[in-house]
């Protein structure tokens, strides 16, 4: 028997045992993100897969099994904690190899922060085709956003955290690659997965649990075989390599064919005369009145998305989004948050104190206002309130503490923010 044998065959017998996830974690309670725990099991109560409901983070943490004897797993510490060991490589390369690099970024956070942000990263670096037919414009992905999401998650779920080296993305000019260290399972390959004769071989299932049930997982032993499909219906080119430090899903880039290729505001340049001039008269005349409803509702309605507005309109979503791109375009709209939490807000004259200007602007203006004559209220509560997104109001916080304009008094249970001024002014 080889060395590398004789350590496998110990590595396996005592598996259970040293999985990095199920390691005590240096982090105390503390230090992981209440905010972030909430907005988890509001959406797996959504989603239907979890049957009880936020009473606090300890009991939550407890009944997902990211507690044992007292101490926090690392499993919650990746999940749950923006100051962890989970790191993402993220680079755009000019070529076809990593000889010269157009960007390069680094990324660290918890597990669901890190997933929007990788996805964004990704969809807003490659080309969209542009399709015309019956007037209407559908935008289509080179690379099938549901596989990308699917290989992203599947990267996080299975890669090896006893390695140090992090998740990478690389963007090149003819494909872009997820990889994630760790030894695919042994005896396997990706065609097993794809054609569903062997079940989920899960190195970290207490992750890849709690991603289940937020539906960030959609069903066991299905991330390979789901990529595969969706490339598959798309023609899109899709390889799986199996790497002696890792794994690797590779998308391969399309050329550009008949149709447009293009993105945002380039696709006028390629419009027909006639078509032109039918979108011009369409939304000079006909769309106006809808435009500036579709307005006014984002001015009393902030942080809804496209399709919540559609629906609260009765307008067609292609419609809807057209309109947004408009309103977009003339600097009265803009798009605050993650994609999967964020939501559209109208850009407004700042109106308060010149203090305040140099800081916020808009609805991060009416927060700090908010707090200034609400003192001790949680997230949570000011995004009840005021009926913004829980994540942005999470970040708006965290732009209002970096600037001192507001600190956290208490503890986690009991205390709130208030306003830092009020030190001065209230005493």
């Amino acid at each position: 028997m080889s060395a590398k044998e004789i350590e496998n065959s110990i590595l396996k017998k005592h598996a259970d045992k040293i999985k990095w996830e199920s390691q005590p974690s240096k982090k105390q309670l503390p230090g992981l993100n209440e905010e972030t725990v909430k907005t988890f099991v509001e959406k797996a109560n959504a989603v239907g897969r979890l049957e009880f409901r936020y009473e606090n983070i300890e009991n939550t943490l407890q009944k997902l099994g990211l507690i044992e004897n007292g101490q926090l797993l690392n499993a919650a510490e990746v999940l749950f904690s923006e100051e962890n060991s989970l790191e993402v490589q993220l680079a755009i390369f000019a070529g076809k190899d990593k000889l010269t690099f157009l960007d390069i970024k680094t990324l660290r956070g918890n597990v669901f922060d890190l997933l929007d942000e990788m996805e964004l990263y990704i969809t807003k670096h490659m080309k969209w085709r542009v399709k015309f037919g019956k007037l209407e414009r559908e935008e289509i992905p080179e690379i099938p956003v549901r596989a990308i999401r699917e290989a992203l998650v599947n990267s996080v779920c299975h890669r090896d955290y006893w390695v140090p080296k992090g998740n990478e993305i690389a963007i090149f000019k003819n494909r872009v690659e997820i990889y994630n260290p760790g030894d695919f399972p042994e005896g396997l390959t990706p065609q097993d997965f794809i054609e569903g004769r062997e079940r989920s071989v899960l190195r970290n299932p207490l992750i890849a649990q709690t991603l289940f049930l937020s539906k960030d997982v959609e069903k066991w032993g299905s991330g390979l075989k789901r990529i595969y499909e969706e490339c598959l219906e798309n023609r899109v080119s899709v390889e799986f390599w199996m790497l002696k430090t890792g794994f690797t899903v590779v998308f391969y880039r399309q050329e550009d064919d008949e149709s447009i290729s293009v993105s945002g505001e380039d696709v006028i340049e390629y419009l027909n005369e006639e078509i032109k001039e039918y979108v011009s008269k369409h939304i000079n005349r006909g769309a106006n009145e809808y435009v500036n409803k579709l307005h006014n509702y984002i001015i009393e309605n902030p942080g809804h998305n496209a399709s919540s507005i559609a629906d609260a309109l009765d307008i067609p979503l292609r419609s809807t989004e057209r309109w947004i791109r408009e309103l977009k375009d003339e600097s009265k709209i803009e798009f605050i948050g993650s994609k999967r939490a964020g939501g559209y807000y109208s850009k407004r004259d700042a109106t308060s104190s010149e203090e305040v200007n140099e800081v916020v602007n808009g609805d991060v203006k009416r927060m700090y206002n908010y707090i200034k004559n609400n003192h001790g209220h949680k997230a949570t509560a000011i995004a009840e309130a005021l009926d913004i997104p829980l994540r942005t109001v999470e970040r708006w916080i965290r732009k209002l503490k970096s600037e001192e304009k507001i600190e956290f008094i208490g503890n986690k249970k009991t205390g709130g923010y208030y306003p830092k001024e009020r030190s001065n002014s209230d005493e």
